[in-house]
């Protein structure tokens, strides 16, 4: 199994060794032990899935103070663009961002550590996105930063007007608005 480590400190890509024959493939998607060693030693408690459709981009999303989550994100179906923004106040990195495609066919996982916010964008027709959390939900302890915030320029792969974001996250602040980091 490989471990790719990124710019951003504790953002970590896993690559799973797959077994294939004519039958199909397996492969071991997470092994706390393994996982351990790669230097992700989160202890999930929830797991989210979701399905979206081509153009669709979820995020920037996170949680602060106690109820903050760290995720192992992979695509079930299809393919993703995922992204993961550091906002940890005194980062070296603080304020970058990292983009990793996962897709079915890569089988490739982001794990984004506590303090980032995190994002994806669909990039085919549909696909279906789980990710393990370390912690709960909580509505009171959510955040964000809007999608297409100047400052971070993240390129989504979705051409413009062709986006499809939820009202609720065109509602998102500006990444300036968090520069004490949180």
């Amino acid at each position: 199994m490989a471990f790719i480590k990124t710019e951003i400190e504790g953002v970590i890509i896993f690559e799973p060794q797959v077994f294939g024959d004519e039958r199909g493939y397996f492969f071991e998607s997470y092994n706390s032990a393994v996982f351990a060693l790669g230097g992700v030693d989160a202890k999930f408690v929830q797991d989210n899935q979701s399905s979206s459709k081509y153009g669709v981009i979820r995020g920037l999303h996170f949680q602060t103070g106690e109820y903050a989550q760290a995720k192992l994100v992979r695509a079930l179906s299809g393919v993703i663009l995922d992204v993961a923004v550091d906002i940890r106040k005194g980062s070296s990195t603080y304020g970058k961002h990292v983009c990793v495609e996962l897709s079915s066919e890569n089988k490739r996982q982001l794990f984004v550590p506590r303090g980032l916010a995190h994002g994806f964008s669909v990039l085919s027709a549909e696909a279906v996105v789980m990710y393990k959390c370390d912690n709960v939900y909580n509505k009171a302890s959510e955040g964000g930063i809007l999608y297409n915030d100047k400052t971070l320029n993240i390129n989504w792969g979705i051409p413009e007007g062709k986006e499809i974001i939820s009202s609720k996250d065109l509602l998102l602040k500006d990444f300036n608005e968090y520069s004490q980091g949180i």
